[in-house]
């Protein structure tokens, strides 16, 4: 770390702490050649991967984009705002232990399917409809029926 008076590499870490929120860490430093002491603070950056949409162009992932995508399909269903919540951070988190730079639409569309199929079958369906472009009744029928294979027989 260079020390921000003098510019000299070799400063010595006299004491670490752990800040109250418990998201960064904070260091006192002293310098070894001009013996000013400052404060560093060391935090978590975490960079979403951009997205490669249909056309090749690039853009920033959005999270709003994806609440949005999945408040659409739920829209008018049973659903807590909490579950919604929990299925858009595990998206995320599916996104960042990918490890990759760049994901395509595609894969995020995936995720989203399996997240809306585990909340509720007929947001899947909605979603899978758009997202598959589904162009005749009988594509319909065949989403249902992969939703209908998870469904437990009723009981009479």
């Amino acid at each position: 770390m260079k020390c921000p008076f003098c510019q000299h590499e070799d400063t010595q870490v006299l004491d670490t702490r752990v800040s109250e929120e418990g998201d960064s860490i904070r260091r006192r430093r002293r310098c070894g050649k001009c013996d000013k002491r400052f404060t560093t603070y060391e935090r978590i950056e975490l960079v979403m991967p951009y997205v490669v949409k249909k056309n090749g162009s690039r853009t920033e992932y959005s999270a709003a984009k994806l609440r949005g995508s999945l408040t659409l399909a739920l829209r008018k269903r049973p659903v807590a705002a909490p579950a919604v919540d929990a299925a858009v951070l595990s998206i995320e988190e599916k996104l960042l232990t990918s490890g990759k730079r760049e994901v395509d639409t595609g894969y995020i569309g995936e995720l989203v399917m399996q997240e809306l199929q585990r909340l509720d079958k007929i947001a899947y369906i909605r979603f899978a409809s758009v997202y598959k472009n589904f162009e005749d009744l009988a594509e319909f029928q065949d989403a249902i029926a992969e939703v209908g294979q998870d469904r437990k027989p009723r009981k009479s």
